[in-house]
């Protein structure tokens, strides 16, 4: 939809196939229980420049998100807010000042972030994120308490084989450059509301066409162009996940070699429980990270999209959890909300949502395609694709664009 939307605002006319009912992929809406539920529990940050540029193009007047200055308090007792002040003094300030962090942890947390700055945020060679702190000798309750939940909550892979120059991107691009760049911005509508709809309602606007529950088969090479659904098109972007990209390459000889770097792909899930108490259960904040053995973070609804008494519950990458069966897990993130939260009544429901392949694997040394590829005419867009970043909304929607740009540049 970024793609589709940037040669829109340009006059091209562009047809969109959509396999699903809902417009997002793995970042749509799901209906529960007449509410609009999603897919995952999504956080933007205020460093996804083009995520928010292309929500506002789309929807102007909309108030679709709640915006913050940095704060992460977990219930493990850390509490970290950043000052209204200049970037990086506004995150150097909040690591100085975090309670639930000894004097020790916040003045290594200081000096990892100075020396990541003199460097450029730049290594030599990349390395996991685990030998990175190792190697800056930073405490191993700290990793536990701030490093490693930032980690996996941003590249969505486990610090021991994440790699440390994404996780340096994000620290870059989100902490030190503007101080809007470290805001928090969780959204108030459901993720297709947010934006592939506005979208979808932009790009028809301008004489685009968008075909839900409309799956491409085949691809197939043709004079000056491309042959999808028996419609011939003269540039495709290719928009769906890589472990599913494979099959619709098999007519395009020139992408042998792109098949095999699919391959080799590793992939991640994310598990999201969505627990409804009644309408008095609410959070003091509208995110709180937990120190349970399953949930990592949990978000109130009630304040974000005015669903009372609604918990999202967040898992990220491989764990134990995926070994339990859904009704299994909903008990143990029932017990540990008890156990941080206090007494709760009963919950009215449950749904589960996990994931498989939420985001590909952010390792080390992981060979990501460009959007680029050898067969003219023909790109590929998604988070997985070759980013400073890693599998996030913003890496989607910036190589939806890279693609618009590519062939605006080339026709």
């Amino acid at each position: 939809m970024a793609a589709a939307v940037t040669l829109a605002q340009q006059g091209v006319n562009v047809t969109v196939y959509e396999a699903g009912k809902t417009l997002g992929g793995r970042a749509r809406r799901v209906q529960h229980n007449d509410l609009a539920l999603d897919n995952g529990q999504h956080l933007l940050l205020g460093a996804y420049t083009e995520t928010l540029r292309l929500v506002e193009l789309v929807a102007p007047d909309a108030n679709v998100w709640i915006r913050q200055p940095l704060t992460l308090r977990t219930l493990g007792g850390m509490h970290l807010r950043a000052p209204r002040l200049p970037a990086p003094f506004n995150t150097l300030i909040a690591l100085l000042t975090a309670t639930g962090l000894s004097t020790a942890e916040r003045y290594a947390a200081l000096r990892f972030m100075l020396v990541q700055q003199l460097k450029r945020f730049t290594l030599l060679t990349d390395c996991s994120v685990s030998s990175l702190l190792k190697q800056h000798n930073q405490p191993v309750t700290l990793v536990d308490k701030l490093w490693s939940p930032l980690c996996i909550a941003a590249l969505n892979t486990p610090p021991v084989t994440a790699s440390a120059q994404v996780f340096l991107n994000v620290l870059r691009d989100s902490l030190v450059r503007r101080r809007a760049d470290s805001d928090m911005i969780l959204p108030s509508r459901d993720l297709s509301a947010l934006f592939p709809e506005p979208a979808a309602a932009y790009v028809r606007a301008r004489g685009g066409q968008i075909f839900s529950e409309c799956a491409v088969s085949n691809i197939v090479t043709e004079t000056n162009g491309f042959s999808l659904n028996r419609q011939h098109y003269s540039h495709v972007i290719c928009a769906v996940g890589p472990h599913q990209t494979a099959r619709l390459l098999s007519d395009l000889p020139q992408l042998g070699a792109l098949r095999e770097t699919l391959a080799q792909l590793r992939y991640q899930p994310i598990a999201t429980v969505y627990l409804q108490y009644p309408p008095s259960v609410k959070l003091a904040e509208n995110m709180l990270g937990l120190s349970g053995e399953f949930a990592q973070w949990v978000f109130d609804r009630s304040i974000t999209h005015a669903q009372h008494g609604l918990l999202a519950v967040v898992i990220s990458a491989e764990g134990r959890y995926r070994s339990l069966s859904h009704a299994e897990l909903v008990g143990q993130v029932d017990q540990e909300l008890r156990a941080a939260l206090g007494t709760l009544p009963a919950p009215l429901w449950h749904q589960v949502i996990v994931e498989k392949r939420a985001t590909f694997s952010c390792d080390v040394g992981v060979k990501r395609p460009s959007q680029f590829t050898p067969q003219p005419d023909f790109y590929l867009a998604g988070d997985y694709t070759d980013s400073d970043y890693p599998a996030t909304l913003e890496a989607a929607t910036r190589s939806g664009v890279k693609c618009a740009h590519f062939i605006l540049e080339h026709t």
